[in-house]
């Protein structure tokens, strides 16, 4: 069945009026007559017409719209910061397109292609694990399509982005086992170029070494696609639980690989947290149900969608070229549960 939406020709047609009489009448304009507006307006609103976004913004130059990439949607943590966007995004007028990558490079680019040729104002993005080259990203900034990027950055384009404190996540994770009396901790964590891994990884490495452990590169296992391929996290927990010393408690890195691996350790009857202690960076609101209840680091998700959007808009909207731009961090918070709390 196709949907045939009514145009001002058909409402022209309609009403033995001039296409341009329709159009100005709709737009409320002083040249048409108000006894017209209101035959045209009555007309439009029986036969449920819609204005066309696309050739509005080609008029006005504005969509009213503005992309969104992010890895997957099914991401509590990706889901929440949407939820961000959409309360400022909507409050101001503007539509939300959302894509996901699933982690793939290629389908970012055509997702961001996709997002262009609808005339988007502007483009907030999440890298995907497979992202490189920016260079797709960086030739439509040079072209004024204002970009911000939130979680997954990128350090070669100077532009507005909003993350959270990572290092710190990861510091106070690491921190917490050790102190939990846990004395080799491994990290499971996705690809090494990407931002959020450097960060996190930086503070578990600095709890360990202010706390007198060595760090041992045994133990810190990078997932190629951040754990979106269950084999790929199986495979780094088994390695390090064929380790000569097997350790005795896992930071994990994100929402997937955590609870992954709580799967992964049920699976293999390994207690958590007698045997191995968890904690994890984790957005789920199921973490007080999981068995064990998850220790996890909270990231505030939908504050940081709502502060790229804000950021995303002051770019929109200024009247002037934007030469100075901001790396907002907001705090994460650390919530201790059973999974790291030996008996």
């Amino acid at each position: 069945m196709n949907f045939n939406a009514i145009t001002i020709s058909d409402i022209a047609r309609a009403l033995n009026l001039s296409a341009s009489t329709v159009s100005k009448a709709l737009s409320d304009s002083y040249e048409i007559s108000e006894k017209t507006k209101k035959i045209v307006v009555e007309y439009a609103r029986a036969n449920n017409y819609r204005p066309n976004p696309i050739a509005q913004s080609l008029k006005k130059g504005k969509s009213k719209s503005i992309g969104i990439v992010v890895p997957t949607i099914d991401n509590q943590f990706f889901s929440q910061v949407i939820n961000g966007i959409e309360s400022v995004a909507y409050d101001q007028g503007y539509n939300v397109i959302i894509t996901q990558t699933h982690e793939s490079y290629d389908v970012e680019l055509l997702n961001v292609n996709a997002l262009t040729y609808r005339s988007i104002d502007g483009l907030l993005l999440s890298l995907s694990t497979e992202t490189f080259n920016v260079d797709h990203l960086q030739k439509l900034q040079n072209q004024g399509l204002p970009i911000v990027f939130f979680d997954r950055v990128s350090d070669t384009i100077n532009t507005h982005k909003v993350i959270a404190d990572n290092f710190k996540g990861g510091y106070e994770a690491t921190l917490h086992l050790i102190d939990s009396g846990f004395k080799h901790i491994a990290h499971i964590t996705s690809p090494a170029h990407t931002s959020i891994t450097r960060e996190r990884l930086a503070g578990y490495k600095k709890a360990l070494t202010d706390k007198g452990f060595k760090v041992d590169e045994r133990y810190i296992k990078y997932c190629s696609h951040g754990g979106k391929s269950m084999a790929e996290t199986e495979n780094a927990l088994d390695e390090l639980l064929a380790l000569p010393t097997r350790p005795d408690a896992i930071f994990t890195a994100s929402d997937r690989i955590t609870t992954t691996v709580l799967g992964l350790l049920h699976k293999r009857n390994i207690n958590v947290p007698n045997e191995v202690g968890l904690v994890g960076f984790n957005n789920t609101n199921l973490a007080e149900l999981l068995n064990p209840a998850l220790t996890a680091v909270h990231q505030p998700a939908f504050d940081m969608g709502k502060k790229a959007t804000e950021m995303l808009l002051s770019l929109i909207k200024s009247r002037y070229p934007v030469t100075e731009f901001e790396t907002v961090v907001m705090p994460t918070e650390l919530f201790v549960r059973k999974s790291s709390v030996r008996d």
